[in-house]
């Protein structure tokens, strides 16, 4: 955000100051008295404990002595530590005793001596008394942000003072011992609370806030400072954020809008240089957030291409390397941001409009992370020892990275720094060691910890909230001020109405079109199989035990998920059995369980250090193909576990990881195809950027895609098929040359009789595969897609199901029938959507005997039988009946044997029509 907006924010939010602020309140000269202080009796040292008082200790290095240390049981000040710890100290004729220039112990000596400094004028950076903080659970030092008569010290804590050069931000200099070595014990772990406070339930007032926020505008549009002209354009997007919590569609926060947009304001605001000079960063994010919010384009706002204007200014070295670059700090900035906080809100606006953020400005952010799990407001440095953690820099950077995707271990860390610095209150101090509650801290900490799931830590803050609301309906900057102001009042509003920026200014999500079930999918014109034929086969009671999942082997009971998800996309795809449908997503949902005791995340292993890419795309897919949650399917976060598996690089371990941005353990092209889908479906393309370059990376010239992943195979109909129906879902010219590319080698293949060729021969499954790729240019390919349906209708048998291949094995085979049924349907996996609208749970069949389905497995009884959300998924295992579908007789190695398990399982879905333009076509 510009400087000269920021004001009213920084006059109440300690932990939002700058390093320049930050310095002058370590050299501070506003005091009343000059001189020395006298010695004091410290308190015994032991009177200091992890709990009680305060540590500081004094390195006398430089001038020949040792590091001393000392106790203050109450101490208020920094300045007063020193003191009572047993220390005198001297100031500067210029600044008075806040700059402390000199520190002795007890009557000794006080150094530097007059014959080395005169402690007349402030000394140089290059040698003066540095002052270091560490609070309880900190094991590394930190340079305070705040002088020794301004910081007070909490229980628990130690301060250093070191002699020599540092800077403001505390990147050199620092203490050569650790705050351990103060304390005398080695500091544990700190424990993360696993619940919130116990406050009495309260919320905020949101339409209060509402009216207030209204009355503050100016002709209804804008907000001017007491005896200003001129709008205050920070503030005025506040409004718009606060006014939008309450209502998307608010037609006030719409009227503030299209005042912003109009290019007078949006340059006044954003591009303070010029309309042609480099933006304001954090101004032209801001803006970009009231775009998204409020419907209106970031890429054609007051003239400007917001967005475009991000990437462009994005700082591509760090400051010492090469030639200097104006508003640039180091690699991944936006120039001129200065601040965390517009660097974060840059990163969620270019997300949020399906902008990839520029090379480093997401691990920018993680950069700012400090030792205990939070994050400064302030852009420092790779490496730099000057962090200090503050909540509300830590809630708004948890959200840009959540949105961003794929910084699981960063987020982790950062929501159990928020847990752990919530006061009993259930408010949050404005920086680590106050204690106090801020309303703006606690409000971002709040959204935050809604955003990543901890719903109860965050309604904690709201209670707060709403007891800090004041009678206008606004909020102060303080636990204590009673005046209401714009910036704390729009977070808050945010807070309150249970929302979070991020969210707030998201696209939202288009409802699925509703059907009335069933409503089957109209197949393509031509000859093809007789698809209600094939549902019947796939859903018949011998096959689908108790009508919720397939088996590897008849009567073990033991469940083939891979295979039963292939089964279920083929429904989806047809429409044929939506109350089946419904039946096995509820049972995989809602921890269903065969009759193994095996959930769906047994077959995924979602969660253990054998996570797999492939299933738990598989298993996403499915829950987006029928509108579940991926974010909670069968009670894990499957999108996050595709983001925490993303390899980073080449790994030893076999199978593991082939390259950076490979699924861990997607030893296939069809696996890797998943995991990128489903991240692609669930709208992380930012997450998915590395897994989707890494995919497009393995296809061969020819434009086909390899099998394996990892060891050496030949191009493929299937993965070739698969990897074209993922690229598809990126829109770039790159993207969509690539499955122009792979969809003309995928006519090549096809046979005289319409067949294509697979590890099983002239197979069924790559028959199907291949309708549904080419179907990505259904005009251009129509022939080819009519002969291939013919030859999968001269595949099936009288009771519905499919061959294995033409000429090999003749009977019915699960697999493969999974495959024809739903790849007849000309669906594309990428856009299969099937509503379920109107269906409703069924009660699990009784049997003789306890068993079900004549094949002599366990009942399995879903838990709750009611519905839900979520999803799960991977490849399939194992055949219904008969060989593989995708194998045959013919495979002969242990690779060639997984690769065709892989291969083989996968379903069928709605048929997504490429509606190809000039351009090169739209996903």
């Amino acid at each position: 955000m510009g400087t000269a907006q920021q004001s009213e924010r920084h006059l109440g939010t300690k932990g939002l100051l700058s390093l320049v602020s930050a310095a002058l309140l370590t050299f501070a000269a506003s005091v009343a008295f000059v001189g020395g202080s006298a010695p004091a009796s410290a308190d015994p040292i032991e009177q200091c404990t992890a709990t009680t008082g305060a540590l500081v200790a004094v390195d006398f290095g430089p001038f020949g002595g040792t590091v001393e240390k000392g106790c203050d049981t109450t101490p208020t000040t920094g300045y007063e530590l020193l003191q009572t710890a047993g220390f005198t100290m001297e100031g500067t004729v210029h600044d008075g005793p806040a700059f402390i220039c000199r520190i002795g112990k007890g009557t000794g000596t006080r150094f530097p001596t007059p014959d080395k400094e005169a402690c007349v004028l402030t000394p140089q950076a290059t040698a003066y008394w540095s002052y270091w903080v560490a609070s309880p659970g900190q094991r590394k030092w930190s340079y305070s942000q705040q002088g020794a008569m301004a910081r007070a010290p909490k229980a628990g804590d130690v301060e250093a003072w070191v002699y020599g050069g540092t800077d403001i931000a505390g990147t050199k200099g620092k203490p050569s011992f650790t705050p351990d070595d103060v304390r005398g014990f080695t500091t544990p772990d700190p424990t993360v609370p696993t619940a919130p406070p116990k406050v009495p339930a309260g919320s905020v007032d949101v339409p209060a806030t509402t009216r207030w926020v209204t009355g503050t505008l100016t002709d209804g549009e804008r907000v001017v400072d007491e005896g200003s002209t001129t709008p205050n354009h920070f503030l005025t997007t506040e409004a718009v954020f606060a006014l939008a919590a309450a209502d998307r569609k608010s037609p006030a926060a719409k009227k503030i809008a299209d005042f912003l947009s109009t290019p007078a304001q949006t340059d006044a605001y954003a591009y303070p240089a010029g309309k042609d000079g480099i933006p304001d960063a954090t101004a032209a994010a801001r803006l970009a957030l009231v775009a998204e919010a409020t419907g209106k384009d970031p890429r054609a706002f007051g003239g400007h291409d917001l967005l475009g204007d991000l990437v462009k200014y994005a700082c591509p070295r760090d400051i010492g390397d090469g030639e200097t670059i104006e508003g640039c700090f180091t690699k991944g900035d936006f120039r001129t941001t200065g601040q965390a906080d517009g660097q974060a809100m840059a990163v969620i606006a270019l997300v949020n409009a399906g902008v990839t953020p520029p090379a480093g400005s997401v691990a920018r952010l993680t950069v700012l992370q400090c030792e205990d799990g939070g994050f400064t407001s302030v852009l420092i440095r790779p490496g730099s020892e000057g962090c200090e953690s503050e909540a509300g820099s830590t809630g708004l950077i948890a959200l840009a990275l959540e949105r961003a995707g794929g910084h699981e271990a960063v987020l982790q860390k950062a929501r159990n720094y928020l847990k752990r610095s919530q006061l009993a209150t259930g408010a949050w101090p404005a920086v680590h060691y106050e204690t106090t509650g801020n309303p703006i801290a606690t409000a971002w900490a709040a959204q935050a910890l809604r955003a990543l799931g901890d719903e109860a830590f965050a309604d904690a803050g709201v209670s707060w909230l709403s007891k800090r609301q004041l009678p206008t309906g606004g909020f102060g900057f303080g636990e204590d001020d009673t005046e209401s102001r714009l910036y704390p009042t729009a977070t808050a509003a945010i807070a309150g109405a249970g929302s979070d920026l991020a969210t707030l200014t998201a696209k939202p999500a288009n409802p699925p079109t509703p059907t009335t079930p069933p409503t089957p999918t109209t197949p393509p014109a031509g000859e093809g199989p007789d698809l209600k034929k094939g549902v019947a086969y796939l859903t018949a009671p011998s096959r689908l035990v108790q009508g919720r999942f397939y088996e590897s082997q008849p009567g073990s009971g033991f469940a083939d998920y891979g295979l039963t998800i292939d089964g279920a996309y083929a429904l989806a795809a047809t429409g044929e059995n939506n109350a089946t449908l419904r039946n096995i997503v509820d049972f995989m949902d809602q921890g269903g369980k065969d009759g193994q005791k095996r959930g769906i995340h047994e077959w995924t292993l979602v969660g253990t250090k054998y996570a797999n890419g492939g299933s738990i795309g598989k298993a996403a897919v499915l829950a987006q193909s029928v509108g579940r949650d991926p974010r909670n399917f069968g009670g894990q976060d499957l999108i996050a576990a595709l983001a925490k598996i993303t390899c980073q690089a080449k790994t030893d371990t076999r199978q593991e990881c082939a390259a950076k941005g490979n699924y861990a353990y997607a030893t296939s092209v069809f696996k890797q195809s998943l995991g990128v889908m489903a991240q692609l479906r669930a709208g992380e393309k930012g997450a998915a950027a590395e897994p989707a370059a890494y995919l497009k990376s393995l296809q061969d010239p020819s434009g086909a895609w390899v099998s394996l992943i990892g060891e050496p195979s030949g191009p493929e109909v299937d993965s070739t098929a698969m990897a074209a129906m993922t690229v598809d879902l990126l829109p770039d010219a790159g993207s969509q040359a690539a499955v122009d590319k792979a969809l003309a080698w995928l006519a090549t293949q096809q046979k005289e009789d319409g067949g294509f060729p697979g590890a099983s021969g002239n197979s069924v499954n790559s028959a199907a595969l291949a309708v549904q790729g080419l179907s990505l240019d259904a005009p251009k390919y129509s022939a080819q897609i009519a002969k291939a349906r013919k030859f999968l209708a001269s595949q099936q048998n009288a009771d519905g199901g499919f061959n294995v291949a033409k000429g090999g094995q003749t009977g019915s085979d699960l697999r493969a029938s999974t495959q024809a049924v739903g790849g007849a349907t000309a669906v594309s996996f990428g856009a299969l959507t099937r509503d379920l609208t109107g269906t409703t749970p069924e009660p699990v069949p009784s049997t003789s005997g306890g068993t079900s389905g004549g094949n002599g497995s366990p009942v399995i009884v879903t838990p709750g039988e009611t519905g839900g959300s979520g999803s799960a998924g991977g490849s399939g295992s194992g055949s219904g009946g008969g060989p593989l579908a995708s194998t045959g007789a013919q495979v002969g190695t242990l690779a060639a044997a997984a690769m065709v398990l892989v291969l083989g399982g996968w379903g069928i879905t709605r048929a997504a029509k490429r509606r190809r333009e000039t351009s090169g076509g739209e996903a």
